[in-house]
């Protein structure tokens, strides 16, 4: 008894002194995860705290557990919209990009490491897939915001390549253990994706129903109602051999992308609860390790970790994403951000759990990538951003919320939301009787001072008023927008996107007249926005930019995938000295591997 208060005390500890410890590593900008990392290190065997764990059993229970809730918690935040732009090229990067750095990093583990071939193999594919929690926090964490093609095809990528690694990890392992498999390697793949989408898309929307239509006695159930379903959907896709990680993502983007009246109390439970599951989860695989064991392999997996980041890494994502109309600097980042996390070490689990020849070993080499990627990658994903000229305007935040259920309500009918008005808003300064709101919705009250006024008497809405709306719930979204901060327009045309801004509409002709810019006599008449989008990808995004001698074009606006805004540069930023070459380089690849795709086309 005395020693699971001692395990509870302990374990409250850690937790506690992980959250002041990444208090203090995010003013420097240091990754959270490996800070979390790092405790569950100096809590071990060979660290202060003394601690010997190696349930490595146990430790893939808690991990699975983990790992399904950060991934549904990264589907509710992931739009719709996103798998619209996203979709083809991030399951190019799951798929075919998993295939090609699972090959690359065993030919040089092969190399390197005197093992078989099937051996290389499985380490390649251990740590070949990008992991959605470190992605999603470092993102969040770093404050950087990229045009949302970017953002989105990192985010649905580390959100769906978890099948690929998972089956290669399985199908290795047991070649490895000499098992005879029932299942045919390709059938396997096809009911980890399958199985997995299926189950996912159905519990979803299954979930979805139940919330809508539901009475829970207590509003805080609703939550741990989410929660549970979820993990009931990747629970039953794991038992019929389908993919739960996939499966429990898929829900997630269903249950987020649809507003129902618990949405946001369920929002700020499962932010909780995955921030909670990614300390356990660092924590324990930190417990895992001891760093006495990492020394004899160290030369080969930091070869490991170098031919990933530089290598591997880059030649997956420039030829997944070059088909899709991705440029240079766009698959530059995309390449820098494929972070490794616990998904590499909770899959090198797997060869210690079935007894595979060296499986501690490969549990010590993903270890030390994982660190490796955290290290540099992580640390460096800011100005990674800034060098590559990717980073746009954050969007405005939006504003404070709270939805007040009406007694007899039905899902969907009316609601009364309380709005905090920040600083930032939009309509602070603006009389309160004169809002120009969508008809139906009424302005009830203002509170102020603790004081509930009238429209009337109200006079003008300042800062830290309180607005109550009556309203229905399907309103709710445009109301967020209208009483929400203003776009920072005085980042706009700066350095972000240009010193200079043009209607989308304006033809070159225009833009050759207003700023000197030859173009050809053919394209005068056709508009900025036409030129644009033909020679951008279909789906332009917000700091998409275009070279256009002498100056440079960059997207600042878009509507309805319609270019409505540009942004000029007249001296576009030439690349930091002595990257010249390197420059001149990429620009020659680009060139032949450009050649290749149009020779094929026209054939």
């Amino acid at each position: 008894m005395e020693a699971s208060h001692h395990l509870i005390l302990l374990g409250a500890a850690l937790v506690l002194l992980s959250i002041f410890a990444g208090m203090l590593s995010a003013r420097v900008g240091a990754p959270l995860l490996l800070v979390f990392l790092g405790l569950g290190m100096l809590a071990g065997e060979d660290g202060p705290g003394g601690i010997i764990y190696n349930d490595f059993q146990g430790a893939y229970t808690v991990g699975s557990i983990a790992l399904a809730v950060i991934l549904f918690e990264g589907g509710m935040r992931t739009h719709f919209s996103a798998f619209k732009s996203a979709g083809p090229p991030a399951l190019s990067l799951a798929t075919v990009g998993v295939v090609i750095t699972t090959g690359i990093v065993a030919a040089v583990a092969m190399l390197f490491g005197g093992i078989t071939w099937t051996q290389a193999l499985l380490t390649g594919a251990i740590v070949a897939s990008t992991d959605a929690a470190a992605v999603f926090s470092l993102m969040r964490q770093n404050n950087v915001e990229v045009h949302s093609r970017v953002k989105a095809t990192l985010e649905v990528e580390s959100g769906i390549n978890d099948p690929m690694a998972i089956f290669l990890t399985m199908m290795l392992v047991e070649m490895l253990t000499a098992r005879e498999s029932a299942t045919n390697p390709f059938l396997m793949f096809a009911m980890q994706m399958i199985g997995g989408g299926v189950l996912g898309v159905a519990g979803g929307f299954a979930l979805l129903w139940v919330l809508k239509r539901v009475k829970l006695v207590g509003g805080g159930l609703y939550p741990i109602l989410a929660l549970a379903g979820a993990m009931l959907t990747f629970g039953l896709a794991q038992s019929v051999h389908g993919s739960g990680f996939l499966a429990v993502y898929l829900v997630g983007i269903i249950v987020g992308n649809q507003h129902h009246r618990t949405t946001a109390s369920i929002e700020k439970f499962v932010d909780a609860f995955a921030w909670l599951s990614q300390i356990v989860l660092f924590l324990m695989l930190g417990l895992l390790v001891t760093p006495h064991s990492l020394v004899g392999l160290l030369p080969q997996a930091l070869v490991l970790a170098i031919v990933l980041m530089l290598v591997a890494r880059p030649v997956a994502t420039f030829l997944s994403l070059k088909p899709f109309g991705f440029n240079l600097r766009e698959i530059a980042f995309v390449s820098w951000v494929g972070l490794r996390g616990a998904v590499p070490i909770f899959l090198a689990l797997v060869p210690v759990l079935a007894n595979a020849p060296g499986g501690r070993n490969y549990f010590t080499i993903a270890f030390v990538v994982v660190i490796a990627s955290l290290l540099v990658q992580g640390w460096t994903i800011a100005p990674a951003a800034k060098l590559l000229r990717l980073i746009v305007p954050a969007p405005p935040a939006p504003p404070t919320r709270v939805d007040l259920e009406l007694p007899g309500a039905k899902q969907g009918g009316s609601t009364v939301a309380g709005y905090r008005l920040a600083a930032e808003s939009g309509v602070v300064g603006k009389l309160a009787g004169s809002l120009m709101l969508p008809e139906g919705v009424r302005l009830l009250l203002i509170v102020r001072d603790g004081h509930a006024l009238s429209t009337e008497a109200a006079g003008f809405l300042v800062a830290d008023d309180y607005l109550m709306i009556a309203a229905r719930q399907d309103e709710l979204p445009v109301l967020d927008r209208l009483l929400g901060a203003k776009t920072n327009r005085r980042s706009d045309p700066g350095m972000l996107l240009g010193e200079f801004s043009i209607e989308g509409l304006a033809t070159l002709d225009q833009l050759s007249r207003l700023y000197g810019v030859p173009v050809p006599a053919d394209e005068r008449e056709t508009t900025i926005a036409s030129y644009m989008m033909e020679r951008l990808s279909a789906h332009p995004a917000v700091g998409d930019r275009l070279k256009l001698d002498p100056i440079e074009l960059i997207v600042q606006g878009v509507e309805d995938e319609i270019v409505t805004r540009v942004g000029i540069e007249l001296e576009p930023e030439r690349p930091p000295e002595g990257m010249e070459r390197w420059v001149a380089a990429a620009q020659s690849v680009r060139r032949v591997v450009g050649g290749i795709f149009r020779g094929k086309r026209a054939a």
